[in-house]
This record gives structure tokens, sequence and C-alpha cells, in this order.
């Protein structure tokens, strides 16, 4: 029976393994794909519809993510050219490297109840809201209230992003409708009533009169269906030319902002995230916006999420420091080149060069005094920062757990 310390080793080790795992993406062969559809009678499945896959299979679905022995949960990324593959022996599922077996696997389908109800205008809630957190009691969900970036208009798309994808009309497939708030609220109402207790609005740029105003409503909807003045949200937003807007979102009552920096340096910005410098007035404007959203949310509030992989890592462990030094939640997203984005087809560093990272930053957080509780507030989709604090905290299930 392992110990507390042998539970945290094995759980680290885990935590790597989804690492690469999320990197690579798995292979699911098509008769194990229709086998857990199958299995999974909730439909407990994402459609990789950014992954080649969609080019042989435009129904190609993969449950949403499995779980290690113990309890790491890891979202499914569908990749039919990756050295990772699940594989099935006897009634057994694996997660397999060139065909050696790494772990045992499991599938659970626990789907939120709202995933099978419907929005006005008949819309499935699976549609409008996306679980973004598993395997832990904090449970929350995203609402992306459009796939579309006003910066297209203007000829630019950040490098990394996916959402302006010129190959969206050569598949056939049509950008997602624009949420409404009143369909935000009655998805965010069905879900709060299950136990969710976060949620983030984010989605592609918008011109910013626009933005503010529409995340208003989002904001008096949110309190009309759930029957809160606090409803726990966090605001994705783009840095405003006019910095009093930032005072909106918290008169509204949204307890957090996201100010996605995604790189660090003004050359790395320019060049990067374009469409955030024709939007949002640059990286000057960008920095400055963040530190004042301090000033109004306070200290663990503001969260900045940095796609890591794109830039050297002393040059970007320099951003980190600054902005967590103010209190900021500094969050890693390992760069995974996306299908359709301007960086297809690129790579990302090792795993090796990832998880040495995602360490640091985690270390930098815990050093300015972040907490777990700050952290998934500002950023309540799973990332491994979240797994590092849960297992030096030792309060994730498997600690309560004999064995």
């Amino acid at each position: 029976m392992p110990d507390l310390t042998e539970k945290k080793e094995r759980l680290y080790e885990e935590l790597k393994l989804k690492l690469a795992l999320g990197l690579d993406g798995v292979y699911f062969a098509p008769e194990i794909i229709d086998e857990l559809f199958e299995l999974l009678p909730n439909n407990n499945v994402v459609q990789t519809k950014i992954t080649r896959d969609v080019v042989e299979r435009l129904n190609y679905n993969v449950p949403l993510y499995f779980a290690l022995p113990f309890g790491t949960r890891v979202f499914t990324r569908g990749n039919r050219d990756s050295l990772y593959s699940i594989e099935k022996e006897g009634d057994v599922y694996y997660a397999a490297r060139r065909g050696v077996k790494l772990a045992q696997i499991s599938f659970v389908d626990d789907s939120p109840a709202f995933y099978g109800k419907t929005a006005s205008g008949g819309t499935p809630m699976r549609e409008i809201a996306m679980q973004s957190s598993w395997g832990s009691p904090h449970k929350s969900f995203t609402i992306c209230y459009s796939e579309e970036c006003s910066a297209k208009e203007k000829g630019d798309t950040c490098l990394f992003c996916s959402f302006n994808r010129p190959r969206r009309k050569e598949f056939e497939l049509e950008a997602p409708p624009f949420k409404s708030p009143k369909q935000i609220g009655e998805t965010a109402a069905a879900a709060y009533a299950e136990g969710f207790s976060h949620l983030t609005i984010t989605g592609g740029f918008i011109p910013e009169r626009r933005e503010v105003d529409y995340y208003l409503d989002v904001a008096e909807s949110l309190q009309q269906y759930i029957g809160v003045t606090d409803f726990n949200g966090t605001a994705c937003i783009g840095a405003p030319l006019d910095l009093s807007i930032i005072d909106k979102y918290k008169e509204a009552g949204f307890r957090t902002i996201g100010l996605n920096t995604e790189v660090w340096g003004k050359e790395w910005f320019d060049v990067i995230c374009p469409a955030k410098v024709a939007v949002c007035g640059g990286y000057d404007n960008w920095i400055k916006t963040t530190e004042y959203a301090v000033q109004v949310f306070g200290k663990g509030k503001v969260r900045a999420n940095f796609v890591v992989g794109l830039q050297p890592k002393e040059r970007l462990l320099e951003g980190i420091e600054y902005l967590a030094s103010i209190g900021v939640v500094t969050m890693p997203s390992p760069w995974v080149p996306s299908y359709g984005s301007p960086l297809e087809d690129h790579r990302t560093p090792t795993v090796d060069w990832h998880w040495d990272i995602q360490l640091k930053i985690y270390n930098i957080l815990r050093k300015y005094g972040r907490t777990f509780n700050e952290i998934f507030d500002a950023s309540p989709a799973r990332f491994l920062t979240h797994d590092f604090y849960e297992i030096d905290d030792g309060t994730l299930p498997v600690f309560k757990t004999a064995s």
C-alpha cells in the first residue's frame, strides 16, 4: 500500500505522462472509437474538428478525457499520426507508445446533466458550455461565445490561433453561432444547480465597445438566471484602449478577469500576436492594462495565460516573474500547433522542456503566495498547475483512499 510520499511520486509520474499525451495526442483505432461511442451513452465525446482527422472523417469522435491509475484525468486530443495510442487487451484499455504499454486507463461517463438540456432557440446546452475541470471536487465550465475574431478583417491572426482558420469552408464546417446572453444565463443556471461553481466567458475579439456591452449583458443575465449577485465568473477579454472599462467588468459582477499575454516582450508579442497589436493597442497597452486590472480586482484575481513553447524559456520566465510579483496568476498552456493556425505543422519543444518550465512557473506562483483557490478562481480550466497544487497540498481524492 503506497504511503503519502509514494502517492505523490506516482502522481507526478502520471502528470508527466499526461503532458506527453497532451502534446502529441493519441491515436484511436476506428474500432475502438466506435466501441467507446457505444460505451459512453451520454455522449461524453468531443469532435476533433481542429486536427487532421477532420479530412477523413467529419464525425470522428473520441472520449473527452480518460483517467490514469491514480485518477489523473487526461483531456483527449485525437491525432492519427501520434506515437501514442489507446490499446485494448481483453476488457482493459491501455495508453501505449509504439505498442509498448505505459499505463492502464479507464473511461468514465460522468457528463454533466446540463449536457442533455436545451437553451432558448433549441440550442443544446452542451453546444453553449463545456465542462472544463475534472477529477476533483472543483467543478467549472467554459463558454466560448464566438469562434470568430474581428482581427480577421484587418488581415491579422495570432500565429498559434485557429479561430480564423481559412480551411473551415474547405471542409464545409460552419462556425458555431454567437451565443446570446440569455442562452448563457440559462445554461449557467442549469450547471450551477448541479454543483458547478465557476464559469469562464471567452471568445474571439469583437470591437471594444461591443465587447464590453456584451459582457455586461451576460453578467446581467447570469445574475438573473442564477439568482445571485456574485456568480463567480471570469471575463476573458482583450486589453481596452480606455482603462476605465476594466472597472465596468468589476462593477458588473465578474470576480476575476483574464488578459492572456501569450508571450513576453514586445519583440515577441508583435510577431506572435499581430491580432492583439491590431485590435488591443499593442504590447505596452496590454501590460499597462494588466497592471491596472490588478489595482481594480486585486492580487490573485487577474489571470495571464502564456502559450509556452513559442519563445526561449529564459525570456518567458522574465515575464512570469514580473507579473507574478505584482499579483497576477500566470498560467502556462503548452503550445500544441493547431490545425488551421499559421503555425500548423510546426513542432513544439520536447516533453522535458515543457515539464521543466511548468514546474518553474508553478514554483514562482508559490513563491509569491498564490493559493490554489486563487488559481482556480482566476483560471478554472484544468492546467498542470492545478494538479501540482493539489498533489503537493494532498487534496486530491486519491489521498483519502487506503490504497
